[in-house]
């Protein structure tokens, strides 16, 4: 009897160390579930847009006032084709600034040798297109006129960002920086862009009018 009462003590002194079950079930079932698996589930895919027509692409460039036609441009520049390189003049500010467009076409002369396989732009041409553009502002300042013929005389600091191919438009800036009516000397900077992107920069462009 006395093993039997020994024993009986030994047992229900053991089961008071022992963690109760119960509590943790009733924790682990308040516990919040996650969502991030279910709201995948339930998101909806996005609709695709829908396709634009011709009107609605032409209506991107609405608002873009052309400052100077080609017309305009041939009375200022003395260049002509193959190398007149500036279609039209979108922005200008009276000896200061101006925003030009060159539509980039395979028509080009120089697409025939660059490259046959893979045409793409020469950045030389890219530097005088904006080289052109800033002629236009320069070539309606005091000390300068119409149709004068100009000389690069320096160029630094170009990089080119992205290849120009055919079939896209050169959006292109020029700020005239100094101009020099004596000697006719000016510098310039510039940039050009594709769809947004700039394509081509130059920290400094000079060039200077034929005596």
């Amino acid at each position: 009897m006395m093993k039997l009462a020994l024993l009986a003590t030994l047992a229900s002194t053991a089961t008071a160390f022992l963690a109760p079950t119960t509590p943790v079930i009733q924790q682990q079932a308040r516990l919040p579930t996650t969502r991030v698996f279910e709201e995948a589930e339930d998101a909806e895919p996005e609709p695709e847009a829908a396709p634009r027509t011709a009107a609605e692409i032409s209506a991107l460039t609405s608002s873009v006032e052309t400052k100077f036609a080609l017309e305009d441009i041939a009375k200022i520049l003395p260049h002509r084709y193959p190398f007149l390189l500036v279609d039209k003049v979108v922005e200008y500010e009276m000896g200061k600034r101006a925003v030009g467009i060159k539509s980039v076409t395979l028509n080009e002369p120089h697409f025939t040798g660059h490259f046959p396989d893979r045409p793409i732009m020469p950045g030389v041409l890219q530097v005088e297109a904006l080289a052109q553009l800033a002629g236009i502002v320069c070539l309606q300042m005091e000390g300068a006129e119409p149709g004068a013929v100009f000389f690069f005389a320096g160029v630094d600091g170009v990089k080119w960002k992205k290849p120009v191919v055919p079939g896209d438009t050169l959006v292109m800036e020029v700020e005239i920086k100094k101009w020099n009516k004596r000697f006719g000397i000016a510098t310039a900077t510039g940039r050009a862009y594709v769809d947004g992107e700039m394509v081509v920069e130059l920290d400094e462009m000079k060039f200077a009018l034929a005596k």
